[in-house]
């Protein structure tokens, strides 16, 4: 089954919005891996395995880390394979408005704009997130292209409501049983997540439409 394009995403509400402008289109292939670094290697890995795409682009939410950057702002970085697909690739999204960027991948959730800051004063990136170094590693095993695509979710100067690493099971999967019981504790975070839902909403839009003029002609 050849594919000319992966798009992956750890969550379903990232891929969610591009999912609806990529329904029909051939040559696309979407795929949702989980969170971090190990769901996301397994996951390509046996994509790739039974596929053969051109390039893969590893897609979804990041944190910022310069100030600079602000929420719904798509950022875009080469991978170290920098073959004719890839690199045209980049440019689209460079003209659809993706802004160039440094990614850190971390195994946890930046969750506090001191976390952010530190983060950014040790790496000197811009955003930080936690699939896309497992992605590229892969690709370049498989010999294929790869691209960071990805939108900032939360700015450099903003907390989170929660912190979601105390929250996650050990698959790195949301435990929803503890996020009941911590807002139950906490009902003066609801109106915070539920801020915090529009925003990655919108921020995921973004990144669909992004991702829509760059890959579809």
């Amino acid at each position: 089954m050849a594919m000319s394009v992966l798009c992956c995403f750890a969550l379903p509400e990232e891929a969610a919005p591009f999912r609806k402008l990529a329904a029909g289109r051939p040559g696309v292939a979407i795929l949702v891996s989980g969170i971090g670094r190990r769901n996301a290697a397994t996951a390509v890995r046996a994509f790739l395995a039974a596929n053969a795409p051109a390039l893969v682009l590893t897609c979804g939410f990041a944190g910022g880390l310069n100030p600079a950057l602000k929420l719904g702002e798509v950022v875009v970085e080469l991978g170290p394979r920098a073959d004719p697909p890839t690199v045209a690739c980049y440019h689209r999204l460079a003209d659809a408005g993706a802004q160039p960027a440094k990614f850190h991948c971390t195994d946890r959730i930046a969750t506090t704009a001191t976390e952010k800051r530190q983060l950014r004063r040790e790496t000197g990136a811009d955003a930080v997130e936690m699939e896309s170094a497992a992605i590229h590693e892969v690709c370049r095993e498989r010999g294929v292209g790869c691209v960071t695509a990805r939108v900032i979710s939360d700015a450099a100067d903003e907390d989170l409501p929660l912190d979601f690493n105390a929250l996650a099971k050990p698959d790195q999967s949301l435990d929803y049983g503890k996020l009941a019981w911590t807002i139950a504790k906490s009902p003066g975070k609801i109106g915070a997540l539920l801020t915090l839902r529009r925003n990655t909403h919108r921020a995921a839009q973004a990144l669909a439409a992004a991702l829509a003029r760059a890959i579809f002609p």
